[in-house]
């Protein structure tokens, strides 16, 4: 929990933002496009 939140600190997200929005997708997301929920590729 801590990498994740230090890594969206690093990448100028807001951390309890990026959980947010990567725990409600995370669900629906398919396994074969795992690099687009990473802090430096979302746009929150």
């Amino acid at each position: 929990m801590y990498t994740i939140i230090q890594t969206a600190k690093l990448n100028g997200l807001d951390p309890e933002a990026y959980l947010r929005t990567l725990i409600a997708r995370i669900a629906e997301h398919p396994a074969s496009r795992i690099g687009e929920p990473l802090p430096w590729n979302l746009k929150l």
